[in-house]
């Protein structure tokens, strides 16, 4: 069965980090907005074209744009066996066409992250970014694993703008977890632990979550 995967969470819930690991350990691609939108920009594919040109003005990508661009990229081969989506949806308009895009494909498992918002704000004020490639990394760090970069702070990393993101976050996710919290592949799991700890209640509720999808005497 295929592993069709939904992260919720926050800024700085670590979802990101943990959405990576799921994707190398399962084979599958972890799919986000901000990389999707950009590959769609690069590639000029119709709603790519369609989406440069939003941006470029400023606006807001609308639902019917972003349906469309995850469609495209669900439609690749290396999406067939499952994925990993990071960022999407982020309405229930988005929900709601994402069930239909993947009725096919099996259930969808949803797991939000969940962690305190005091724990958020402390683990955002003293994280850092890679200058050369964005890469976010933990206090402690000297440079970046990935590609040796300098280590700065992101300039709306402070705890006003970080208060009033995790408010905006709260007010508009609020709707998609109640889409999802009735459905028996839905689970939440506690993010104020060690990342491996999470990894493997992460791992976990996936588990729980297909076992509860699959019809009876199905195998994965």
């Amino acid at each position: 069965m295929p592993l069709n995967l939904i992260m919720l969470g926050p800024p700085g819930a670590g979802k990101g980090t943990q959405a990576e690991h799921i994707a190398r350990t399962h084979a599958i691609p972890k799919i986000s907005t901000g990389d999707i939108l950009r590959e769609a920009v690069q590639n000029g594919t119709p709603v790519g074209r369609l989406a440069k040109g939003i941006m470029e003005r400023g606006d807001f990508v609308p639902d019917d744009v972003m349906i469309g661009i995850v469609r495209e990229r669900l439609d690749q081969r290396d999406a067939q066996a499952g994925f990993v989506l990071d960022g999407f949806p982020r309405t229930v308009a988005q929900a709601a066409a994402l069930d239909n895009i993947v009725s096919a494909r099996g259930p969808l498992i949803v797991i939000e992250i969940v962690v305190p918002e005091a724990e958020l704000v402390r683990r955002m004020t003293t994280r850092l970014v890679c200058e050369g490639c964005g890469t976010t990394i933990g206090p402690g760090e000297t440079s970046c694993g990935r590609c040796g970069g300098r280590l700065v702070q992101r300039s709306d990393d402070n705890e006003p703008v970080i208060r009033e993101r995790l408010k905006v976050y709260h007010e508009r996710t609020r709707p998609l977890v109640e889409y999802y919290q009735l459905r028996p592949t839905f689970r939440s799991v506690n993010g104020s632990q060690p990342p491996d700890r999470v990894s493997a209640d992460l791992l976990a509720a996936i588990e729980s979550s297909w076992d509860g999808a699959a019809p009876k005497g199905a195998h994965r």
